[in-house]
């Protein structure tokens, strides 16, 4: 589901009572839930459609984590959010990056890399881990476009592929599990004997037909004009073994970079905006959710990102409206 936005304004810019700043999973939430709290809102994000990383880049990834769902398609979560979130109306500003903030008499004003100004009596950042580079895999980095790739936004273009997966992480293993009844044969290739990845995707994998090759590297890729061959080689024997592919998905992590959210003068932990338990910043009216939020005791969760962006927007409540609350009315109350 597409959500309408727009990238223009009048001369005065926007005003709304909460800016959002992310539209991943945890920020359409907030959305609808500053709406439920009587909040006007407008959403930035710099993708052009709502649904972060997860719309982007896994919309066909099986979602676990979530109440209520056994499981769930990333795309079809996000198109709930959506639906969800167009209850408070908001107003959504993509394919917008968030520059400078300034506080205002009443409130900040953050202005996008197009120029247009949003004024807000709060901003609650659920940017994710910002923006994001893949990490390159070593070998065969010429054969990217080539049968060398590290997203797979759409398994099915591997229907009947012979695939090496290489990483240890969530990803990987998603995407070893997704390709599985799809393509041809599987392998999976990483450098250690255990793998990061949630303990029930983990057990899935040691019982699904998935080849699995650790501790291993991947030394060479070769093939006349595309990807064809893989050559692994075991980090305890040094013996070497070659794999017939037609793709290779690097799922090596990423880089992050909080471009220009770094400079808004917010205390840090590592590349995280430091929170307390009311998800409040070091600055005034400035509040975090959801990945890019860190804590004691953060478990990264998009469950428990959920619930960081009702406690953000109750909290921030008395902020926009000194007569509000931190305490919610009942959710069947409705709008």
């Amino acid at each position: 589901m597409k959500a309408e936005h727009e990238t223009g304004c009048g001369a005065d810019g926007y005003a709304s009572d909460l800016l959002i700043v992310g539209a991943g999973p945890v920020g359409l939430y907030a959305a609808y839930y500053a709406g439920f709290r009587g909040m006007s809102v407008t959403v930035i994000d710099a993708l052009e459609q709502p649904g972060g990383q997860m719309a982007a880049l896994y919309p066909e990834k099986k979602v676990y984590d979530v109440a209520g769902f056994p499981a769930v398609k990333a795309q079809d979560l996000v198109d709930a959010l959506v639906r969800q979130a167009s209850q408070a109306k908001p107003r959504y500003l993509l394919g917008h990056t968030a520059q400078a903030l300034e506080d205002t008499a009443d409130g900040i004003a953050v202005t996008t890399h197009r120029g247009i100004v949003v004024t807000a009596k709060a901003v609650l950042v659920t940017g994710g881990i910002g923006s994001f580079t893949p990490r390159p895999l070593p070998a065969g980095s010429e054969y990217e476009n080539r049968g060398l790739r590290y997203f797979v936004p759409k398994p099915t273009e591997l229907t009947g592929a012979d695939v090496v997966v290489v990483g240890g992480g969530d990803s990987a293993v998603d995407w070893a599990l997704a390709l599985e009844p799809l393509a041809r044969s599987v392998a999976l290739v990483h450098r250690r004997p255990r793998f990061r990845a949630h303990e029930h995707s983990v057990r899935l994998l040691r019982t699904s037909s998935v080849r699995l090759y650790t501790p291993h590297e991947v030394q060479r890729i070769s093939g006349e004009t595309r990807v064809e061959q893989v050559e692994l080689s075991n980090l305890e024997t040094g013996a070497t073994e070659s794999l017939r592919a037609d793709a290779v998905v690097a799922a090596l992590g990423f880089v992050a970079n909080l471009g220009p959210l770094a400079t808004w003068g917010l205390d840090m932990r590592g590349r995280h905006i430091a929170v307390d338990r009311t998800m409040r910043t070091s600055r005034p009216r400035v509040y975090a959710a959801g990945d890019i939020a860190d804590y004691d005791g953060k478990v990264a969760l998009i469950s428990v990102g959920f619930g960081e962006a009702a406690l953000a927007v109750n909290h921030l409540a008395p902020v926009v409206d000194p007569t509000l609350g931190t305490v919610p009315g009942h959710s069947s109350d409705g709008l």
